[in-house]
């Protein structure tokens, strides 16, 4: 099993490169896939252009409320699993899971620890594992995303985000996860590029190419796998993540 998570500032390009890896491996026939959504603000379903499951969230949510109609003899941490199993979207050759967000005063925290002790059990039965996390940090310092095989840092090409991406490296190592490789990836999103003189605290691993297709197709509702094989996006993304995983 291969695990990848990707990780970054919001808005810089996390959801797209989860949903181009996923593209990448589904059209490469490496399956069966789960595909994680670990951010509160939630999207890497729309992207991918299928219906929003259930979220852990809501699940904890619900069950909670009703902790005295449990089936008779079933303890609450099975009864929880049952239902996010459940919940689980199951597409023809990739399942979804989606993390949410608490609203008011929940415990995020809480929902972290569920998700980390169910995808060890979960996860066996697949063959790789993509996790879009939530923006910035906290995930880390959860350890949400820990054991990975990769782990790719997003950033957009400006010193404010890069720097961004910087505080996520330096989170990785100070807590000592138990991460095999961290890539830089570098989002040409609205045209910016990087400077000549950018002097990288990683050397990118590639440049995201700004691909229109990708955003009229989000925008249509029709979901990144109408992508054609000759997006400058899709490409990349193929040319590089493919040698990491054979």
């Amino acid at each position: 099993m291969i695990k990848i998570g990707i990780a970054g500032k919001g808005g810089t390009g996390k959801t797209t490169l989860s949903a181009l890896i996923i593209l990448v491996l589904l059209r490469h026939n490496k399956k069966p896939i789960l595909a994680v959504d670990a951010d509160p603000n939630s999207n890497l379903n729309e992207v991918l252009g299928i219906p929003a499951p259930e979220s852990l969230v809501d699940i904890v949510d619900r069950v909670s409320k009703e902790k005295d109609r449990l089936p008779p003899g079933m303890e609450k941490s099975k009864y929880l699993e049952f239902q996010i199993r459940e919940a689980i979207q199951e597409e023809e050759e990739f399942d979804l899971l989606l993390m949410g967000k608490t609203e008011g005063p929940g415990c995020y925290c809480y929902a972290n620890h569920l998700l980390r002790d169910f995808m060890e059990k979960l996860e066996k039965n697949y063959s790789f594992v993509v996790m879009d996390n939530e923006a910035g940090m906290e995930h880390l310092s959860r350890r949400t995303s820990r054991n990975l095989d990769f782990l790719f840092i997003t950033s957009l090409c400006d010193k404010i985000s890069i720097k961004s991406a910087e505080r996520i490296y330096s989170m990785v190592e100070k807590l000592e996860l138990e991460i095999k490789e961290i890539y830089l990836v570098l989002n040409e999103f609205g045209g910016r590029k990087i400077s000549e003189n950018y002097n990288p605290f990683l050397p990118p691993f590639f440049v995201l190419p700004y691909d229109e297709k990708i955003a009229k197709l989000t925008e249509e509702g029709k979901g990144i796998f109408s992508l054609s094989s000759d997006s400058k996006a899709y490409k990349i993304v193929e040319e590089h993540i493919l040698p990491l995983i054979e």
